[in-house]
């Protein structure tokens, strides 16, 4: 009897180990909002919600658009330190309040165009990761750009520096220093509000990407468009070390060999985007991933492009590496020897 007993329980024993085996870790993730178009719906959508599939990690997601959570954009890395989220598709800029280490990803005048952008976010990444594992315990995956962030206007301009009196649509501090510095009032807005403050005044103009404007109807309330980027608006992946040390070795490289998948088509479609949206906002064919309208394609001249790739050294970084250096001793110098160097910046 007791021989048999013995037996069952050893069979009970080890019936157990694989069912525990194959618990599931439970992620829930914070989306990029709705409304900032189709990077969005058809790259990390898409692929959050069939990454346990696709990769056979145990693991159950979650996936939830920023602007449906009742929670605010600027608040994603507080949540996570909090525990109330494991990963987040992190809206740097509007994070960077909380981190102003953050901002030197995308300093106004930076990263003109995507090469410039790569090599930056390259660059900086480990130094971010390491500032956001240590003050918020999130490990940042990966960097990605929306694309370069151009002005809509529903007053007339045509140049750069037609934007003094106005008040401009802005979403973080580095840019409103650069829209102060021309003579433009900057508007702290976030961009799910954009267009009703275009359509009733609140604001002048606004800064964003061509595409998410299109998405989100801008054109609808602009009658200028001025295609100079002044940031490329990058972005990027973060998951909380609570949840990554619950995976085992090798299956955080099946994660981040997932992800790094995922910025990098990312990349390659921004660009895509940027170009067909650009053509969609003034009436341009080729236009295949947006609506068309008619707004007047305001020429960049070579003045803006002085303008722009001088706000590095004359008002970004300066305004930047002050507050930076506040919070986090040696961010400054930490950027010029990673980045600076990229750029030409002594």
């Amino acid at each position: 009897m007791k021989a048999k007993l013995l037996a069952a329980a050893l069979g009970a024993a080890l019936a157990v180990p694989p069912a525990i085996a194959q618990e599931k870790l439970k992620l829930k993730v914070i989306g990029q909002p709705l409304a900032t178009g189709l990077i969005q719906k058809n790259k990390e959508q898409p692929f959050f919600e069939t990454l346990a599939q696709k990769s056979g990690l145990p693991i159950e997601i979650e996936y939830k658009p920023v602007d449906t959570l009742g929670i605010k954009d600027t608040e994603q890395l507080r949540v996570m330190k909090a525990g109330l989220f494991e990963m987040a598709s992190l809206r740097m800029s509007q994070n960077s309040r909380d981190e102003p280490t953050i901002l030197g990803l995308d300093l106004v005048g930076l990263n003109p165009d995507y090469k410039t952008g790569r090599a930056v976010a390259k660059a900086f990444s480990g130094i971010l990761d390491r500032r956001l594992q240590k003050q918020f315990g999130v490990k940042l995956m990966g960097i990605w750009p929306f694309g370069p962030q151009v002005f809509f206007c529903k007053k007339t301009i045509g140049k750069l520096a037609d934007i003094r009196g106005l008040k401009v649509r802005v979403y973080d501090q580095n840019l409103a220093k650069f829209v102060e510095s021309l003579g433009g009032t900057p508007v702290p807005i976030a961009f799910a509000e954009t267009h009703q403050s275009l359509s009733l005044g609140v604001v002048d103009c606004a800064i964003t990407g061509p595409s998410s404007a299109n998405s989100a109807g801008w054109p609808e309330v602009s009658t200028h468009y001025l295609p100079i980027g002044v940031q490329i608006a990058l972005n990027g992946y973060g998951i909380t070390l609570n949840a990554w040390k619950k995976l085992k070795p090798d299956q955080q490289k099946k994660l981040q060999a997932a992800i790094d998948g995922l910025i990098e088509e990312i990349w390659k479609y921004s660009e895509e985007l940027f170009l067909d949206a650009s053509n969609c906002n003034v009436g341009k064919d080729p236009c295949t991933t947006g609506k068309k309208f008619n707004l007047v394609n305001v020429p960049v001249t070579a003045g803006d492009l002085d303008i722009v790739k001088k706000a590095v050294q004359t008002v970004s970084f300066p305004g930047w590496a002050d507050v930076c250096d506040k919070s986090n001793p040696g961010c400054s110098a930490s950027w010029k020897k990673a980045v600076g160097p990229i750029v030409g910046f002594k």
